[in-house]
């Protein structure tokens, strides 16, 4: 792999593998250069690359689940199902795009026979009165809304549900789809992601007027460039679970 001036590096070798201990070409401690260890419940180790913000300087951990081996989905779908257990939820209903990857997975750990995904694609049966605006972090363009196929509408409807993603970053995309749900006389018991990526969500998320929990199998901060490398910046990183 290449190495930049800022520390980051294309992410085609990461998400792939799970270790005992940290990688030797991964600092355990800050400085972070080029990727990030975080340890699992289970005690392993998952290496994520820093992915630079747009805002110079900064930096967030990165998960792309539909590009991370069998291996570690199965891994972290065995963490957030630990998770989700306690919660008592009937039902998944799973985010786009990445939660998809999760959701599914979770419902069988939970003995679930199916789960409920959530879209951003209309299809031509769709109702719009199913649906919630929603921006994220990774994809902030206008007019996206987050929509339910009225065909699933009976299987949420008075139901307790657990939502899955792959992360909780900003929150808009889990408070669209509480508001969405709710709408739908859904009950949202919970919020299940593998990844808590800073704190930024937790007051936008607390502003619901029925907020639920949030669980995560690993959590990591913002991070600042620095002339050695990333340091994280300690007031952004979440509890975990």
């Amino acid at each position: 792999m290449s190495e930049r001036a800022d520390f980051t590096e294309p992410t085609l070798d990461y998400w792939q593998d799970l270790s005992e201990e940290v990688p030797a070409r991964f600092s355990a401690s800050p400085p972070f250069r080029w990727g990030y260890p975080v340890r699992l419940p289970c005690g392993r180790i998952l290496v994520l690359p820093l992915r630079a913000l747009p805002d110079k300087g900064l930096a967030v951990a990165s998960l792309i689940a539909n590009q991370a081996s069998h291996d570690v989905i199965a891994a972290l779908a065995d963490h957030m199902a630990d998770e989700a257990r306690w919660l008592g939820a009937e039902l998944v209903v799973g985010l786009p795009t990445l939660g998809l990857a999760f959701a599914a997975l979770v419902a069988d750990r939970l003995g679930q026979p199916r789960h409920a995904p959530l879209g951003y694609s209309r299809k031509f049966w769709y109702d719009d009165a199913l649906s919630e605006p929603v921006s994220s972090i990774t994809s902030p363009e206008a007019g996206k809304r987050l929509r339910l196929d009225p065909n699933l509408l009976p299987l949420v409807q008075s139901r307790r549900v657990v939502i899955v993603d792959d992360a909780i970053s900003t929150g808009t995309t889990a408070i669209a789809a509480c508001r969405l749900l709710a709408r739908l006389g859904a009950v949202v018991v919970g919020i299940v992601v593998a990844m808590k990526q800073t704190s930024r969500w937790r007051e936008p998320l607390a502003a619901l007027a029925d907020s639920p929990p949030v669980r995560a199998a690993y959590g990591c901060p913002l991070f600042e460039l620095k002339q050695d490398g990333w340091w994280p910046l300690q007031a952004t990183m979440p509890d975990v679970p």
